[in-house]
């Protein structure tokens, strides 16, 4: 561990000015010990060459912050939430689902970090691929929790064409709707967005599925069109394939960067996107979900 990177919410509250401080002091302290050298770098003024030549990314806010930033951080680079507001008994600040850890023990999760005993999680993300009229291809960022494929205008419908190759759980489907869009979320990612679209509690998992699999949801799908064969909504490894009939639409990845596509475009979208390799301490990332899993 040679090379450290420090990602920060920066919006001059007095709660993650004090945060920043605390991990900045226990940096400055470790890295006489351990030898290693680090940067601060407000969010919003972060750009793809900070990450180069970095062992380790820790980000300093909520599961906002995190997500807007792992984005930009490869398959190899580990990253470390440090929640700089969790979440108090009145329900002030954040959850921090991703957040492996907090201002108040972060120099004993530091060194766990830099001595490697840590647990590194290893997520998968979606990603879309889009072919444009012309030929051209574009990928999305990768999604830690969710992607959207919708109409660019959300007061119109989104009509496509939608392809999956079956399964054990679905048959193969080819259908042309007209939906809200359609809705795709890592196991991790459900809670952030596709559990408010589609009651689906009842619903358990298998753990050998939990990295290979995703869901997918049509929303706002009329409810006579409905069905059980994964064209409403499915847990899936198989490809999503998707030809747009939308005069322009637009591929969303976390909620944060937009890539626009018109009448024609193929999308194509699963979960074998670059992984990200987020640490925690305690405990690993499932854990924390263990109820909805089985096996």
């Amino acid at each position: 561990m040679r090379s450290l990177l420090v990602v920060y919410k920066k919006n001059h509250e007095q709660i993650h000015d004090s945060a920043l401080t605390t991990v900045t002091t226990a940096l400055e302290r470790a890295k006489q010990r351990h030898e290693f050298e680090f940067r601060t770098v407000p969010r919003e003024e972060v750009e793809r060459d900070d990450f180069l030549a970095t062992d380790a990314v820790i980000v300093l806010g909520g599961d906002g912050t995190l997500t807007s930033i792992a984005h930009s951080v490869d398959d190899q680079t580990l990253v470390m939430g440090v929640n700089s507001h969790p979440m108090d008994k009145e329900g002030v600040g954040s959850f921090g689902f991703f957040m492996g850890s907090n201002p108040s023990r972060f120099a004993q999760d530091l060194t766990s970090l830099i001595e490697g005993s840590c647990i590194i999680n290893t997520l998968p993300r979606l990603q879309a691929e889009i072919m444009t009229t012309s030929g051209n291809i574009i990928r999305s960022d990768p999604a830690l929790n969710d992607l959207l494929v919708a109409n660019t205008h959300q007061y119109q419908p989104s009509k496509y064409r939608l392809k999956r190759t079956g399964g054990p759980a679905y048959p193969d489907l080819d259908v042309r709707q007209s939906s809200s869009g359609l809705l795709f979320s890592t196991f991790l990612g459900q809670g952030a967005w596709f559990r408010h679209a589609i009651d689906m509690e009842s619903f358990e998992y298998q753990m050998e599925q939990v990295n290979d699999h995703y869901l997918v949801l049509s929303r706002d799908l009329p409810n006579d069109l409905r069905r059980n064969d994964g064209s409403h909504w499915a847990w899936t490894n198989q490809t999503t394939m998707i030809s747009s009939d939308m005069h322009r639409g637009y591929v969303v990845a976390d909620g944060w960067d937009e890539i626009h596509f018109t009448r024609g475009a193929r999308i194509s979208v699963n979960n074998n996107g670059p992984k990200l390799k987020l640490v925690t301490f305690s405990e690993d990332i499932y854990s924390r979900v263990s109820p909805g899993i089985r096996g």
